[in-house]
C-alpha cells in the first residue's frame, strides 16, 4: 500500500511554441496557479514563470533537505540547519532537449561532526532520496557537502 500519492495538473492552451498555460499543486493546494509557456522555459532572463527544471530542482532540494535531516538524525547527530541548493540542467540531446544534471549542494550545521563524516552522512543522504533515485539513471547527480560553523 503506498505511503502517500501527491497531484498536480497543469492546463496548456494553445501550440508548443505559442501557448501557455498554468500549474497548480492539487494535493498540497501551496500557491499557485504558475504560470509556464515553453518561449519562457529557456529564457535566462525573464523570472515571471516557472519551468519544469524548477519544479524538478525544488523537488529534489526538498527531498534531500528532509532525507539528510532524517540520516543525520538516525546517526544521533540532528542539523542545527541544513541549506540545499539544485541546479537542473537542460540540455539539447540529439534532436530533443533532455536534463541531463542535477546539482546538490549542501551546507550544514551540524554539531558533533567534522567535515569528513558530514560528506560521508552527505552521499548516504543522496541514496537514500526518493526523488535522486527517481533521477539517477537517467540524469547526472552530482553533490557538494559542507560543513558550516
Amino acid at each position: 500500500m503506498p505511503v502517500a500519492f501527491r497531484k498536480a495538473s497543469t492546463e496548456w492552451q494553445g501550440t508548443a511554441a505559442e501557448g501557455s498555460g498554468t500549474t497548480t499543486f492539487v494535493s498540497s493546494q501551496a500557491g499557485g496557479p504558475f504560470p509556464v509557456s515553453l518561449t519562457k522555459r529557456t529564457d535566462q532572463e525573464d523570472k515571471s514563470q516557472t519551468n519544469p527544471e524548477e519544479l524538478i530542482a525544488a523537488a529534489h532540494s526538498t527531498c534531500y533537505a528532509m532525507a539528510f535531516s532524517n540520516v543525520l538524525s538516525q546517526n544521533d547527530t540532528p542539523p542545527s540547519k541544513l541549506d540545499v541548493d539544485v541546479r537542473v540542467t537542460l540540455d539539447q540531446v540529439g534532436e530533443g532537449f533532455g536534463i541531463t544534471k542535477s546539482e546538490l549542494t549542501v551546507a550544514g550545521v551540524v554539531p558533533g561532526l567534522d567535515q569528513e563524516q558530514f560528506e560521508k552522512l552527505a552521499n548516504e543522504a543522496e541514496q537514500a532520496c526518493p526523488v535522486s533515485n527517481v533521477i539517477r539513471g537517467n540524469a547526472e547527480i552530482s553533490l557538494k557537502a559542507t560543513l558550516s560553523s
